[in-house]
């Protein structure tokens, strides 16, 4: 059994994941970077850190939200960033950051299901996910996408949320996670039922060599796992 948002609604995982991120797009920033005490930041510069090297002209950002882990990518020096979300309300957040920050000649905002790109095979360089594999509604179909798009010899590196196995830093991510963070989701974005979401949807996520297993199965090449701060999170990395 899948888990999704809000359990009371009859639609697909998809379409919810879609209404939860235009329900808290307004604040979602906000409560990204409070949740998480800023350390999300330093995740993604770890991240496009190990894409340095290859310096990819051509980069897709897939579930790109708001679009922070395609600004990060920025400092690559790439010819173009394509940022692909299935929530216009996220959309339309970073499309207004990219203008802010004058970004909006590299990078394009654009509507679209991961499970379904609109691009041709072999066309990027390299693609990035950050917190966004664990809302696939079919995660191998999503993998396959990504492969499908990406030359060979490019690079996908995937941030995403892990399960903690050490005392105690497992129990008191637990009940942060679990006891704190749905409160704040719902004193600031008024939708309880996303930030409720967010712990299950990592519980439920297949995480490190399992996550591996599924990259291997799906065709990516040299892959690997990195455990971020203490388990919290991890990134995974793939050649083609």
């Amino acid at each position: 059994m899948q888990v999704v948002p809000y359990k009371d609604k009859d639609q697909g995982k998809k379409e919810q994941v879609a209404d939860m991120f235009n329900n808290i797009s307004p604040k979602y920033d906000l409560l990204n970077h409070v949740l998480s005490m800023g350390i999300d930041i330093l995740w993604r510069k770890k991240a496009v850190r190990m894409l340095k090297p290859f310096s990819p002209k051509i980069i897709l950002d897939i579930a790109s939200g708001t679009g922070d882990f395609a600004i990060e990518t920025v400092r690559l020096k790439p010819d173009k960033i394509f940022g692909v979300d299935i929530s216009e309300g996220m959309l339309e957040v970073g499309r207004k950051k990219m203008k802010a920050k004058k970004l909006d000649h590299i990078i394009e905002m654009q509507l679209g299901d991961s499970e379904n790109l609109h691009f041709e095979d072999n066309y990027f360089d390299a693609v990035t996910v950050a917190f966004g594999v664990r809302n696939y509604e079919n995660l191998k179909l999503g993998l396959s996408e990504m492969l499908r798009v990406m030359k060979p010899g490019g690079h996908v590196v995937i941030i995403e949320f892990s399960h903690p196995t050490r005392f105690p830093v497992k129990q008191l991510y637990n009940f942060y996670s679990r006891a704190i963070l749905p409160k704040i989701g719902k004193m600031i974005s008024k939708d309880k039922a996303a930030y409720e979401y967010l712990p299950e949807s990592v519980s439920a996520f297949p995480y490190g060599q399992q996550f591996i297993d599924i990259m291997n199965e799906v065709g990516f090449t040299e892959t690997k796992a990195i455990p971020l701060t203490l388990g919290i999170s991890s990134i995974y990395w793939g050649s083609k």
